[in-house]
């Protein structure tokens, strides 16, 4: 396939990269470039987000009326691209990415006016309550509980490995109204204040010393019947919308790609890019091109009016399975510099207490990510939204009825 692009839209790559040379600033470029997870700080992320916001930028994906581009699919991939190419930070994809896109598609009028505009504010910071200690990838195996009491819920139990719990205000949650019939039903999706007494957060340090995820306990926690988003016992249907943003909603291809080009301009200043090492990257960036193009195929798709579908477990294998090989490029080309037990004190959840100080050195271009650290986390890349034999379970029923 040759991709070529009309005038318009080389125009709009300048106008992009032009946008980039101006307002990405050095610090968040080299914040980028330390990054060890999949998430900025919540600092980072409303910095850039807020630069984004004053552009019009911030929310490609949504309609225009509530704050989104518009732009064509060609337009939506040449803004990823020099995104990756300019080695910009991430947003949270908890409110953009997710709770806005359940929003749009099942929320009511006054929820839409109430919240969207405070995500692209960043007057709400979202966390999402799914897993529970014994419903991960079993998701409908969940159990907190909501009783229903007049115009609120009393919501009982707890959430594990919420990210960024301890720095958001609203978290969007499953919550069992309903015992008695299957146990996909009688699932309510809401929306969870989380400065309502009896929330409480407790911290998860990571394998990479770093703080990122949460415990979540929820004891007699009064949320209003007005933060049901959908119907009640139907929140399983919202659940599967927003989890195929979550899984395909985000194009993986252009930061795979950039981060092969730091890789290989990584090993030839090194003197390290031997036949042999040249040709895991070349076969790597082959996988990765193969993905982007499926990527395009699906944002067109996007653009019509559909949703990801079944091919978000597609990208979500794919896109998590090769970034952890590039992780493991990156521990055979550093060696003995990406020693995992000195993880970085400047991570993205902040400093550790206990970790202040201590820094593994590293190489090259690619030497401001801790390599060490970036392996580890990106373990969680076939766990996390749906372990990756989940989805391959989601294929094989739904793609080749198995």
């Amino acid at each position: 396939m040759k991709l070529a692009f009309t005038r318009e839209e080389e125009t709009f790559r300048d106008e992009v990269r032009n946008f980039l040379e101006e307002n990405l600033s050095a610090d968040l470029r080299a914040y980028a470039r330390r990054m060890t997870s999949v998430y900025s700080s919540k600092e980072i992320a409303l910095e850039w987000q807020r630069i984004l916001v004053k552009q019009g930028w911030a929310a490609p994906s949504w309609p225009a009326e509530y704050g989104g581009t518009s732009w064509s699919v060609a337009k939506r991939y040449i803004f990823d691209v020099e995104m990756a190419r300019a080695g910009a930070p991430g947003l949270s994809p908890m409110g953009i990415g997710m709770c806005g896109p359940a929003l749009i598609g099942h929320g009511s009028k006054a929820q839409k006016d109430h919240y969207l505009h405070r995500i692209l504010s960043a007057e709400d910071y979202w966390c999402q309550g799914y897993s529970e200690p014994h419903a991960g990838s079993d998701l409908a195996a969940l159990t907190m509980s909501a009783v229903d009491d007049g115009d609120a819920y009393v919501c009982n139990g707890s959430k594990i490995w919420t990210t960024h719990a301890h720095e958001a205000n609203m978290m969007f949650c499953l919550v069992r109204t309903d015992s008695s019939g299957k146990l996909q039903q009688g699932i309510t999706f809401i929306l969870i204040d989380m400065t309502s007494p009896g929330v409480r957060v407790d911290r998860i340090l990571m394998l990479s010393g770093e703080h990122i995820q949460n415990a979540v306990f929820f004891t007699n926690v009064r949320v209003p019947k007005a933060n049901v988003i959908g119907k009640v016992n139907e929140g399983w249907t919202v659940a599967k919308y927003l989890l195929e943003f979550e899984r395909g909603g985000s194009s993986y291809g252009p930061r795979l790609l950039a981060r092969l080009r730091s890789l290989r301009q990584t090993a030839a200043e090194e003197g390290l890019l031997d036949a042999g090492f040249a040709r895991k990257l070349s076969q790597a960036e082959a996988e990765a091109q193969t993905l982007e193009a499926a990527e395009l195929q699906m944002m067109s798709e996007l653009a019509g009016g559909g949703t990801p579908g079944l091919k978000a477990s597609m990208m979500k294998i794919r896109g998590t399975e090769l970034s952890q090989h590039l992780t493991e490029l990156a521990l055979e080309l550093a060696g003995a510099y990406a020693a995992p037990f000195q993880p970085h004190h400047t991570s993205p959840g902040g400093p550790v207490p206990g970790y202040e100080g201590l820094n593994t050195p590293l190489v090259g271009p690619e030497s401001a990510v801790t390599v060490g650290a970036k392996y580890l986390n990106d373990r969680a890349g076939s766990i996390y939204a749906g372990s990756n034999e989940i989805q391959r379970g989601i294929l094989s029923k739904g793609q080749l009825g198995l």
